[in-house]
């Protein structure tokens, strides 16, 4: 039998991966900045960034562009993360939030919002930005409790259930946000149809700082976690052997991929596979270790949808092709190809 890899191995793998995924994402930023309908040449957009370009280009940059991008990667960070814990705490390699209606849940919870505050996707002031993703953390825990209460049985929570109760509770959100929508003038009406369907619509900078703590707050903490990630792939009774307070463990592991998962969704509308395909990418890369696979699912995340946002922006332009869509057609053959493997 040939040797395991050593950690060594894994480390430095972990590097170089890391310093592929950062190199692109520097790259995809530089030319999602460059194309779009108003195109501006590398060369001023460097000269932008260095401070000596026109107010024309500073406003388009700096207010527009820039801020979406960033809100793009932050937005993947967190949804890939969510993912790969839903996938660790659950032993369900087919988890993802979209899927198991965590998105949905958060979703309804902030369209009912926007309904009753005068029926308009137009949020104005500050504060109500602020407000937001802690309105769609209510809407996914109520998902998420829904979820865990159907999937338990005898004791414990099985994957095929859990994924069972995921896909039911995402119809049922789905049909709730259907008849408020229905409810809505014509024009809130499309505007929450493309909104849900995934799209960064915050693009400014009060929105990056609105979801910024939650990315620097509970990242880390998920990554603080990872060996009780990799003790509960053993398996309940190994972990509980070692010391691991089983359900405890897994009920913080959940609130942490729940609150990233809520959190995207306020700014970035239902993005649904990226939580599945980001991590399933890192494993096959450097492996199941939770403490690189968290750090690198983040950073491959954060990549893929804005490489997914930058095409959908500028593949119809002037149209744009809303980021989750652009997702859907990526994720939903590798979530087939899952789903016929595992079952």
């Amino acid at each position: 039998m040939p040797p395991y890899p050593s950690l060594s191995l894994f480390s430095r793998r972990l590097g170089v991966y890391l310093t592929i995924v950062t190199a692109l994402t520097i790259l995809v930023l530089l030319l999602g900045i460059n194309a779009g309908q108003i195109h501006i040449p590398l060369s001023d957009v460097f000269k932008t960034l260095a401070g000596t370009g026109t107010p024309e280009n500073e406003l388009t940059i700096f207010q527009f562009r820039l801020p979406r991008m960033v809100m793009a990667i932050l937005v993947g960070m967190g949804i890939a993360v969510s993912g790969a814990l839903l996938q660790g705490v659950s032993q369900n390699p087919l988890a993802d939030p979209g899927i198991l209606g965590i998105n949905s849940g958060a979703g309804f919870a902030v369209v009912l919002y926007m309904f009753f505050i005068q029926g308009s996707m137009v949020i104005t002031g500050w504060l109500s930005i602020f407000i937001m993703p802690f309105v769609a953390l209510i809407g996914a825990f109520l998902a998420a409790i829904l979820i865990y209460a159907l999937s338990w049985i005898n004791g414990r929570v099985t994957p095929v259930r859990l994924l069972l109760a995921g896909i039911g509770i995402n119809a049922a959100f789905s049909a709730g946000l259907i008849i408020i929508q229905m409810k809505m003038e014509p024009l809130d009406f499309m505007k929450a149809i493309i909104w849900l369907s995934g799209t960064i619509w915050g693009t400014n900078w009060t929105f990056v700082l609105a979801l910024l703590p939650w990315i620097i707050i509970l990242i880390p903490m998920a990554v603080y976690k990872a060996r009780v990630l990799d003790m509960l792939r053993l398996g309940d009774p190994i972990a509980a052997g070692v010391g691991v307070s089983i359900e405890k463990e897994r009920r913080l592991l959940l609130f942490i991929a729940v609150a990233l998962a809520g959190a995207c969704v306020s700014v970035g509308g239902g993005i649904t596979f990226l939580g599945l395909i980001a991590p399933h990418i890192a494993k096959r890369l450097i492996g199941w270790g939770h403490a690189r696979l968290l750090p690198f699912s983040a950073a491959l995340g954060g990549l893929l949808l804005l490489s997914a946002d930058t095409l959908g922006r500028v593949v119809l332009t002037p149209m744009e092709v809303p980021v989750g869509i652009v997702v859907s057609i990526l994720g939903a053959p590798y979530f087939i190809y899952l789903l016929l493997r595992k079952l």
